[in-house]
């Protein structure tokens, strides 16, 4: 992301002529946290933004209620996230009483007149979930938001139950680090006194969210995120392929099966996709599993013509006279701009 923002400062370009290509939309995650992080515009093409993704919006829902109880949606959406056994029946009656009563669905779960139109068990349910929700408001009030946020996920065993709903266990483990991407975002956020109060912060992330929606539907300037399938005949100024290395390009089955002419082919459509400059990028280490493995760069690299290339870290050498004139170029945009 540094290396983006340093490009722009130096050609005086845009976040819209610059994408980011991978094999799968599950390595986009790590990009989207680091061009948030650095406050770049960003589109996410052929998969889901971080805030489209199934278990943000279920902990959103819940930081939304923590921040501002009367949110009808929010509410909605968490009262049998996980569940709780309150039914259609039971929330439909909630929400004719509170509409005759005009207030939210939140103060109406505290109200005695509900027992005129549910049952004692029913109301029992909801008046639980209302007080837990307000217990974890005055907690979030009164210490650090972002320990009552781990507090929140934790008592409703949001892991176990992701473990439960997702189709396997690699699934439900990546949908659980999003959402502790999201408590270390609000972390962060805290950290750097984005806001003193949780509702200051679920404010800041919210704008994020609009503004990120709003980049999707008027094709703004935004950096593109998009896998190499999504790519297809579409063009950018500067392109940057990430993650080419064994066992993702190609990608493991595909060595495994012997097929690798369609692996090669998504490779040339990365290349093709870059009008002025291409950046090739991969990994010497990853961690999966807790553990640090070893990376190899992939074998199409060794397809590519020599002398069009200028290789940079990964043990090669380094061309110092050309580091050196993009320094000295750098440090000329700095000054044109200064001046």
């Amino acid at each position: 992301m540094v290396e983006i923002k340093t490009h722009m400062f130096q050609n005086r370009t845009h976040f819209g002529d610059y994408a980011i290509l991978y094999r799968s939309n599950s390595q986009s995650r790590l990009f989207e946290k680091y061009l948030r992080e650095m406050q770049i515009s960003y589109v996410v093409s052929g998969g889901l933004s971080f805030f489209d993704r199934s278990e943000i919006k279920d902990i959103m829902s819940y930081l939304r209620i923590l921040a501002n109880p009367d949110d009808d949606a929010a509410f909605l959406r968490i009262i049998n996230t996980p569940r709780r056994e309150i039914g259609a029946a039971t929330l439909e009656k909630l929400g004719s009483y509170a509409g005759q009563r005009s207030i939210s669905l939140y103060q109406a779960c505290n109200e005695m007149g509900l027992a005129s139109v549910l049952n004692e068990r029913a109301r029992g349910r909801l008046q639980e979930f209302h007080d837990w929700i307000q217990l974890l408001a005055r907690h979030a009030e009164q210490e650090d938001p972002v320990v009552a946020v781990k507090k929140l996920i934790h008592e409703i065993d949001y892991e176990q139950w992701l473990f439960a709903q997702s189709g396997d266990e690699k699934q439900a483990e990546r949908r659980m680090a999003n959402v502790m991407e999201l408590v270390d975002w609000l972390g962060r956020l805290h950290k750097d006194e984005k806001g003193d109060t949780l509702a200051d912060l679920v404010a800041h992330m919210a704008l994020m969210d609009i503004l990120e929606r709003n980049n999707e539907e008027k094709n703004s300037d935004a950096l593109s995120l998009m896998t190499l399938h999504a790519a297809k005949g579409l063009e950018f100024p500067y392109v940057y392929m990430v993650g080419v290395e064994e066992e993702l390009l190609p990608h493991r089955t595909s060595i495994e099966e012997d097929s690798l002419e369609e692996e090669r082919r998504l490779m040339y459509v990365g290349i093709t996709r870059a009008q002025k400059e291409l950046t090739i990028c991969y990994a010497t280490k990853r961690r999966r599993y807790g553990e640090d493995i070893e990376c190899d760069p992939s074998r199409f690299l060794n397809e590519l013509p020599e002398d069009e290339i200028e290789w940079e870290g990964g043990g090669r050498q380094v061309d110092e006279e050309k580091a050196k004139d993009r320094g000295r170029a750098h440090l000329a945009s700095l000054k044109d701009m200064l001046g």
